[in-house]
């Protein structure tokens, strides 16, 4: 544990913003619903954002090379934080997605700047406890952080200004609880071309993943209102489907490791695919049926992007698990630019429930693709497969931090 006390002040701030980052999700759907915005512009405020995310994605690297970890850190929260007051002081279409685009470039560079500070702490050996910390971390603060918006409402000043806090507070653990400034990362080694002839499948599946993934966390705050559920109820329906997928990851990756791997995404994306076709049909405005099959729903949908990755890395190379989860994370950002302004464009046009129809639709092209991978190439022999990592999807130097025993990224350890 005292190998791990210095990391404390980095994991506080995460969970300020990883709250912080899911709370705006919602609360911008929310009030965008509440001021009149379609579908089609809550869906396009999604687009933006992950446009934004994919170029800090690249960007960040080099800014920390330029100045540093606390400042590149101050100076993409202080961005944030005063963007989100100016969602409330000016509301208006144009005005959101650039912020909603600002936002997604200061919230990936927050997180790479977080992850690569983290990894330059942690040993091998403390590697795993921290991850599953951070893992907490995440998931704790980002299903809590929702029910700030029951308690204070999705109108007026106050949540907006609540936001901001957020995001300005997880600038003091940083600033004052680690004097290091460590080496910066390496520029993330991209080699898409290669990354897709080692897995076409773990490719195109990371970007279905990220077309419904991105869907669903931008606009199912919409259709839960869409519904008439209550504010408290919104809240529940995302928290419900995220929690869901963060609870049976595990038993489904470990399932994966001693299975063909394609085979258990296969059942996982059919039982998604399912999953969003009742929720499109059969639950109608009844909150806790939508609840009990959202659950269902974020069980399979959320756990195929870390179940499409460990395919990827079983067919990689010794040492290539952070170029492969590299590339990944990039072909993710791709299909999740597209995914909300797609499915909000369905859902203009016919109604809440084409956005879980749309998500159908996309899991069953995967489908079709599994299938097809599976009749033009042989499993991997138990023997030569990887073991199952749940990734998140926070910026492209989480791999480092996530990479096993035997991997490298060309840094070095502390």
């Amino acid at each position: 544990m005292s190998s791990i006390r210095p990391l404390i002040p980095l994991l506080i701030a995460a969970g300020i913003l990883l709250g912080g980052n899911g709370l705006q999700g919602t609360l911008i759907a929310l009030r965008g619903a509440q001021e009149g915005f379609s579908a089609t512009i809550i869906g396009l405020l999604g687009t933006f954002y992950f446009a934004g995310f994919l170029l800090g994605c690249l960007a960040v690297t080099r800014i920390l090379k330029a100045v540093g970890h606390v400042r590149t850190f101050a100076a993409l929260a202080a961005t944030a934080s005063a963007g989100t007051l100016l969602l409330v002081l000016v509301i208006d279409p144009v005005m959101w997605c650039a912020v909603r685009f600002a936002g997604g470039f200061c919230f990936a560079g927050l997180f790479t700047v977080m992850e690569a500070w983290l990894n330059s702490g942690v040993t091998n050996k403390d590697r795993a406890r921290v991850l599953a910390i951070y893992r907490m971390v995440d998931i704790g603060s980002v299903t809590s952080a929702q029910f700030l918006i029951p308690v204070f409402g999705a109108g007026g000043f106050t949540i907006f200004a609540i936001m901001s806090m957020m995001i300005t507070l997880s600038l003091v653990p940083v600033s004052l609880g680690d004097r290091s400034n460590p080496t910066p990362p390496e520029d993330v080694k991209l080699d898409l071309a290669r990354v897709w002839r080692i897995s076409p499948l773990g490719c195109f599946g990371c970007i279905c993943v990220g077309v419904t993934n991105s869907a669903f966390r931008t606009l199912s705050p919409v259709y839960a209102e869409q519904l008439g559920m209550s504010v408290a109820d919104v809240v529940t329906f995302v928290s419900v489907g995220i929690f869901g997928g963060a609870l049976i990851q595990y038993p489904l990756g470990y399932l994966s490791d001693r299975r063909d791997r394609r085979t258990v995404l296969l059942a996982t994306t059919c039982c998604a695919m399912l999953a969003a076709l009742v929720l499109a049909f059969i639950p109608g405005n009844d909150p806790f049926l939508n609840f009990v099959i959202v659950f269902i729903f974020g069980s399979f949908a959320m756990p195929l992007y870390s179940l499409s990755a460990a395919h990827s890395n079983d067919r990689a190379d010794k040492g290539e698990f952070v170029l492969i989860n590299a590339a990944l994370m990039l072909f993710y950002s791709f299909g999740a630019i597209g995914g909300p302004f797609a499915a909000s464009t369905a859902m203009q046009y016919f109604g809440p429930g084409a956005l879980f129809v749309f998500t159908a639709v996309v899991y069953a092209i995967l489908i079709i693709v599994i299938l097809y991978r599976m009749q033009v190439r042989s499993g991997v022999p138990a023997g030569h497969r990887s073991r199952f990592t749940a990734l998140l999807r926070t910026s492209t130097v989480f791999a480092r931090l996530a990479r096993r025993n035997g991997d490298s990224d060309g840094s070095t350890d502390t």
